[in-house]
């Protein structure tokens, strides 16, 4: 199988370089990210067709589903191939009704790697992003020092590689990197959500990873009319469009667009192929923009 992760080029995630279409595995969960899948062999499938088509950076959470995803994604593909990064976070914990819930006191987030690990059935994990609830999906303001301070800790005691952020704000960011290094972010962000433009520019400065959540839309697709329009022209369907949107939007934006059908990943893995000329993204620009 061509290795068509590839052709979007390589981004360094702390000590490894991934290939920058990656994959996340939220949607291999049940509805709601809650529960198990309504298929699981074809979740497993999917998983094994992404490293098969060149896919070397799968980004999870224990707290999907919860377990679930970890479970299904060692079921699949343990014990991993070699390059294979798998990137988790902490800082949250579903309730029995399916609610998001910050577990954000460091003795949460300990138990939280522990989680991580015996799912994941690894002695350490790749990388931890410390998930700041903010406003769930918004980043919010307010010091992480000592969260981040104790997740460093389980760094020097060798449990986890590499420390990144999610639902960060600049702010976050530097404090963050003031107590130890982080080698990546990921926050809400996609050709209509524009907000975290110039923090992108930051992080792309200081060589540091950026990889957009929601990047086709989340919970809600992206329905753009313009989006539609572009993708009509080139021949793609507007969610490759979007992706290859962002790949062109800089360097160090790591795609993790998740599926549980075989067929979307194909859909979405041929967005790393697909050439964007000047003037359409010029076009995508200003939807961000309006």
């Amino acid at each position: 199988m061509t290795a068509i992760a590839s052709a979007a080029g390589s981004f360094r995630l702390g000590d490894r370089v991934v290939n920058r279409m990656g994959y996340g595995a939220m949607q291999l969960a049940g509805p709601g990210v809650f529960g198990p899948p309504k298929d699981r062999a074809e979740a497993v499938a999917v998983l094994r067709e992404a490293v098969a088509s060149g896919v070397n950076h799968i980004d999870t959470s224990d707290f999907y589903g919860p377990h679930v995803t970890n479970q299904i994604i060692a079921e699949a593909l343990h014990p991993y191939p070699a390059g294979l990064t798998i990137v988790t976070k902490v800082g949250a914990v579903r309730g029995a009704d399916a609610s998001w819930n910050p577990a954000f006191e460091p003795d949460d987030l300990v138990r939280a790697v522990h989680d991580n690990l015996r799912n994941l059935r690894v002695e350490a994990v790749d990388v931890i992003n410390l998930r700041i609830m903010g406003k769930v999906h918004e980043p919010g303001e307010g010091s992480i020092a000592r969260q981040f301070a104790a997740l460093a800790k389980l760094q020097e005691q060798g449990l986890v590689r590499h420390l990144g952020l999610s639902n960060a704000t600049s702010t976050q960011a530097k404090e963050a990197r003031g107590i130890a290094e982080a080698v990546c972010v990921q926050n809400h962000y996609n050709v209509v959500h524009r907000a975290d433009d110039a923090l992108i520019d930051e992080l792309e400065a200081a060589g540091i990873a950026y990889a957009p959540f929601f990047p086709l839309g989340g919970f809600t697709p992206l329905q753009s009319a313009e989006l539609s329009a572009v993708a009509s022209d080139l021949g793609a369907t507007p969610m490759q469009t979007a992706l290859a949107w962002l790949l062109a939007r800089s360097p160090n934006i790591l795609l993790i667009p998740g599926t549980s059908s075989r067929a979307h990943l194909r859909e979405n893995l041929a967005a790393a192929k697909l050439e964007l000329p000047e003037a359409a993204r010029a076009r995508l620009n200003a939807i961000g923009a309006a």
